[in-house]
């Protein structure tokens, strides 16, 4: 059903959008992690509707409760189980719709495919569902640091056709505090600004607007990934692109390298100073071969506006007849704000697995 993640840390999520709870089972994290709940609490802070006037007014405290695989500070090596109420959720807010194939929702391939829909709110397709990642990344994230020294930074880098250039951005420094400062997520000051601008006259109009959401991995040693199916890079777009509303996925320089010779594109390989090699360049993004070079992951996330739109639409209801309808309800007009933790959670899932596949494969 496609419900689960990883091999060796392996998340399976579960819950409707609008049912009484979400959530996730891990299995595999190992014993002894040093376990703090208020970090996950405070990622699914970030990730919640209702924190700015920018997202979603759904009102959800995001609450955490863990069910199992958790004792005096410290992870078991048992199934973790991470369970959110849905405490603002309204069914009710979805009558008009109900019958209807909505645009560019998931209402009509989902039929097609069960011969139902959760016509709340998408049930499993709406973004709700990133709850249970998001906690399980962050239970990942401490798993990453405690063992391995890897910490995965990410940030709006652009909304609309307003873009915020990489090399304005500290690699080695940019934080999550100053990532945080503003309610777009974007580290810059000036840019922040113009991002909320716009996503504000968005809103106004009634209409949404995408973007695209950085990402950099520090710490990350050399040998991490597989060199065929499972590369490193084919891993991490398999989480990012399984995220809601994602559209494209870029590694080191991505399609800009389309427009380059090898010449300019290839990393020079030279001595560390402290020890072994680097490269001069980071072209690659930190992976090659499908393998972890031992330099800064760079990777990009692109998403699509958001498919709710508060103006009249045309389309047609499950009996086949064409229909005009304006939607209603509470909706992101831009989701890449609350996308950031989603990034994070999907790329340090993809890490922890790949950390516990080397392990594995060095005993």
């Amino acid at each position: 059903m496609g419900n689960s993640f990883g091999t060796q840390f392996r998340v399976h999520t579960w819950g409707e959008s609008h049912g009484g709870a979400v959530g996730c089972v891990i299995d595999g994290c190992p014993a002894g992690i040093e376990f703090d709940l208020d970090v996950v609490q405070r990622q699914l802070n970030r990730r919640r509707p209702g924190q700015s006037a920018l997202v979603s007014q759904r009102k959800e405290t995001d609450t955490v409760e863990v069910l199992s695989g958790f004792e005096n500070g410290r992870t078991l090596g048992t199934p973790l189980c991470l369970v959110v109420a849905n405490r603002d959720a309204r069914p009710e807010a979805y009558e008009a719709t109900r019958g209807l194939y909505r645009p560019s929702h998931a209402d009509y391939t989902w039929q097609a495919k069960f011969g139902v829909q959760a016509s709340s709110g998408g049930g499993r397709a709406s973004a709700r569902e990133t709850v249970g990642r998001v906690a399980a990344g962050a239970v990942a994230q401490q798993l990453l640091r405690q063992r391995a020294g890897v910490e995965v930074v990410a940030w709006v880098e652009q909304v609309h056709d307003l873009v915020l250039p990489l090399d304005r951005v500290d690699l080695d420094t940019v934080s999550e505090a100053l990532v945080d400062a503003g309610p777009t997520r974007c580290p810059d000051p000036s840019l922040a600004e113009q991002f909320e601008s716009r996503i504000q006259a968005v809103r106004q109009a009634g209409d949404t607007v995408g973007g695209a959401v950085r990402c950099v991995v520090r710490g990350v040693p050399v040998g991490w990934g597989e060199p065929v199916f499972d590369k490193l890079q084919a891993t991490l777009a398999h989480g990012c692109m399984s995220l809601p509303a994602s559209r494209g996925f870029e590694i080191g320089s991505g399609f800009g390298a389309m427009q380059m010779k090898g010449s300019e594109h290839n990393d020079p390989f030279e001595p560390d100073p402290e020890g072994g090699v680097r490269t001069r360049t980071n072209h690659s993004g930190g992976i090659q071969g499908g393998i972890s070079n031992g330099e800064l992951i760079v990777l990009r996330v692109a998403f699509k506006p958001v498919s709710t739109i508060f103006l009249e639409q045309d389309t047609v209801n499950t009996e086949g007849a064409a229909v005009r309808f304006t939607p209603k309800g509470r909706h992101d007009p831009c989701v890449l704000p609350r996308a950031v933790p989603m990034v994070e959670a999907m790329v340090a899932l993809a890490l922890a697995d790949a950390y516990l596949c080397q392990q594995a494969q060095a005993r």
